[in-house]
This record gives C-alpha cells, structure tokens and sequence, in this order.
C-alpha cells in the first residue's frame, strides 16, 4: 500500500500566484490607511497576509501555501498549530479565559511555575510571569537592581532584548535607541561580543574594566555600579553570533567575583532551539537569571524571569500590592498552552530533533552555497541558523538578507534577514518540519540567495 499523501502541515509549496497576490495586496492597502506607519512594512512585494498555519506550512489569504523557516519568529517551536496544543486552549477556553493572576490566581499558574522550577538548574526556582520577553527583561534587570542594590548594566554590542523602556536600554542598535535617547537608562554600558577566542579575551577585558570602574557617563558614583551583566547567549536578531567556547564561563566567573548577577536572555534560544534545553548548559554555566519566552507559550503570549530563591528572595513579599505585575499574569490560556508546549517538547523527542535537523541543514547549506563568494558564513546551533552574506568589496551585505527573504516568498520559502545591516539570513525552522520540507528549503535557498547576489 502506497503511503498516505501529507497533510497541510507537511506538504511543499503550492503557489496558485506570485505572491504577494490580489488580496494580500489589498490588505495592505487597508493596513496602511490604520495602523502606524512604523509598525509594518510594505512595499510592492511584501507582505502576505497569513490565513492559516499547520506544522511548517503557512497558507496566505490568496491560497499560497508556503513552507515556514521563520517559526513566526521562532514562537512556534513545536509547529503551528500542534493538535495537543490546540486541544489544551480549546479545553480551557470552556472553563476559563481569564483569571486574577496576583490576586485569585488560576491554578493553572502554579502548575507552569512548578513545571519551570523542574526544568530550572537551581534547587529552588522563583519566577515572575508576564506576557512578553521585553517584560521578562524588565522584571530581570528590577531583580538584579534589589537584589545588588547597583543600577548599572553591561550590555553587548548586537544585543537585542526588547523595545520597552528598560529593555530598549540594553538593546544595542542606534536605531531603536536614539528617538527615545532622553528616556532611556544612561547607566548603560555596551562591551564588545565576540566571535574568536582573541575578541573574547577583549571584551572579558571591558567587562572587568566596567565592573570595577562603573558605567562612563551613569550619574553620580552611586548610579555607575553595575548590578547586572545581560548577554543573549546566542545573539538571534544580530545574525545569529556565537560566542567562543568559555566566554560565558569567563563572564560567569567575573560577575560572580564582582558579586553583580549574569542575566541569559534565552528568550529566543531556550527550550529547545539550540538543541539544548537551556543554552547555558552548553558549557555547564550557571548564570543567576534566565529570561524565557517566544516558544514558551506554543504560540500564546507568554514570558517569564527565572532566578534562585536568593537572588529572587530581593523582592518583598506582597502586602496586597505587588511591585512588579500585570493585568494578564499567569493567563489561563497561555499556562494551559505552555503546559503541552513542555509536555510536547519531551514526549516527541524534539530537543534532539532540532539538534539533528540543525546540523542537517548547515552541512548542506555549506555544500550548496560554496561556489558563491558573496556567502561568508554560515554558522548556527540547533535550529537557529545564519547565513551572513558580504558585498563585493568583502564588508557586509546591507540589505541583502531582505531580498533573499523576497526572492525566497517567491518560491513558496518564509525566512527573515537579520543582523545589523540586513546581511544574514535568518533561519528557524519548526522542529517538525519534514525532511521533504527540509530538502526544499536547502535548494530554495541556494537558488534564492544565489539570485540575490547575481542580481
């Protein structure tokens, strides 16, 4: 018996147009006349207007259906739209919707946070809840600030950690942070992130500098201490920059000598993208707070901050007003779709399978892009992956990654640009994307980038 033809979830591209199509088009038009003009971008090939996911396929409003390498940002880690995903929100929808996170709380609530305590390395785990991993990042750099009594923070050069005040503060582009300049944090400091072991023994040397010395240009002496060091342990927007073996263990062992807390924002690597659950385990180092999100709701806005019971001990206990909340703490929905998200990612193995899809999708892209010159790197960790493109005259590629992105739409690929100057493709694939859907995205990729550079 011939086997089962794949479901909308599994299937290759089936293009019914060149996207964008009529209605996608139309749509934007309509987006344009009511939403900020800062918001999306739209140009006369971008974008599609998505109407239906389903594991690694996007189906658009014109009828496109695309294989997806983006995960929507990374969020759907477990595919779109995972049945026992589904069936845990369509469950809980029926009994309830909303809850009073910090007052009368779902019990759903504490059934996650006693989930995110088994995975945690500590041997007692708190956790601060919200909503997105810009609040995660909030609700870290307000822990390490009670917890040191140091305002300061050492940030890295690439670093992207949210848009929100505090976020936006140790978020290192100069795009996202100049408008807002007099709001921002100024007891900031951005050391150097590496990519070689020589680059690493640099920016150890900047970190040490700013750790004794304090924050140039903080305020008065009190405000340069610095309370915090806070550190992607794989740099996601930035191209997917990896630092040298030991440089964290370096980082760990200064901040832990200096007495200020490590801060791994894992937002975009944890639980399971790299191949590990927790990046930090790569090198066995132990930071003191880890911010999760993007996978960690399956596909619901969830975050969270998570510390020892000393270090998040800092925070008082509540009188009947919290410090640090939000109307939509501890959502029922979100917990429930967390809960099989967690329940997924280990029943179905998909830990090891990014592992092995990852370095499956590298070693061929390596071989495929080889006789291009305009392709420096590629590089990643598990299912994250970049491809960073550089101009003839060997400086990066601005601007190339998007129209790799565009000319790869219209092959039936989803992908994003990344890095500083738009030069890396940026790759996250679910981890059940097929390995037809795989094979596809490699020669889709060739293709589309070698267009790119030629064109």
């Amino acid at each position: 018996m011939a086997d089962p033809a794949p479901q909308f979830g599994a299937v290759l591209p089936s293009l019914v147009g060149r996207p964008p199509g009529s209605r996608s088009r139309a749509l934007a038009e309509r987006l344009r006349s009511v939403e900020s003009r800062n918001v999306t971008y739209l140009s006369e090939d971008f974008p599609v207007f998505w109407e239906e996911a389903k594991g690694a396929n996007v189906r658009d409003v014109d009828g496109n259906v695309y294989v997806d390498f983006t995960a929507a940002f990374g969020v759907s880690f477990a595919g779109h739209g995972h049945p026992r995903i589904e069936r845990a929100l369509v469950e809980q929808s029926e009994r309830l919707i909303h809850g009073m996170g910090d007052v009368h709380p779902p019990a759903l609530k504490l059934e996650l946070l006693e989930r995110l305590s088994a995975l945690a390395p500590w041997e007692e785990t708190r956790t601060v809840l919200g909503s997105s991993g810009s609040e995660a990042i909030e609700a870290a750099l307000k822990t390490a600030e009670l917890s040191t009594g140091r305002p300061g923070i050492v940030a890295f050069e690439g670093g992207y950690h949210g848009l929100t005040l505090g976020s936006l503060a140790v978020t290192a582009r100069p795009d996202f942070r100049e408008p807002f300049r007099a709001r921002v944090h100024r007891g900031v400091a951005f050391a150097p992130f590496p990519r070689t072991e020589v680059e690493s023994e640099v920016a150890l040397a900047e970190v040490q500098r700013l750790l004794s010395g304090g924050i140039p240009g903080g305020g008065a002496e009190s405000q340069k201490a610095v309370g915090a060091v806070v550190i992607e342990p794989v740099q996601g927007r930035a191209g997917v920059r990896i630092p040298p073996p030991g440089f964290l263990a370096g980082l760990a062992e200064l901040t832990r000598a200096d007495g200020s807390l490590l801060i791994f924002d894992e937002i975009f690597t944890g639980l399971g993208r790299t191949g590990v659950i927790f990046e930090y385990e790569r090198e066995g180092v132990l930071p003191d707070l880890v911010c999760l999100g993007k996978a960690l709701g399956g596909g619901l806005p969830l975050s969270a901050c998570l510390g020892s019971r000393e270090v998040m001990d800092a925070w008082p206990e509540s009188g009947g007003e919290a410090l640090h909340t939000s109307t939509f703490l501890g959502h029922p929905l979100a917990c429930a779709t967390a809960l099989a998200f967690l329940a997924v990612l280990e029943g179905e193995k998909l830990v090891a399978r990014s592992l092995h899809l990852g370095e499956r999708i590298v070693g061929r892209l390596r071989e495929g892009l080889a006789p291009l010159a305009g392709v420096r790197e590629v590089r990643g960790r598990g299912l994250l992956i970049g491809i960073e493109l550089a101009s003839e005259a060997g400086g990066p590629a601005a601007g190339l990654g998007a129209r790799v992105a565009e000319a790869a739409l219209r092959r039936g690929l989803l992908v994003l640009p990344a890095g500083g100057q738009g030069e890396v493709v940026e790759l996250a694939p679910p981890a059940v994307t097929s390995d037809e859907q795989v094979d596809f995205g490699i020669g889709c990729l060739v293709e589309a980038i070698g267009e790119a550079l030629n064109g």
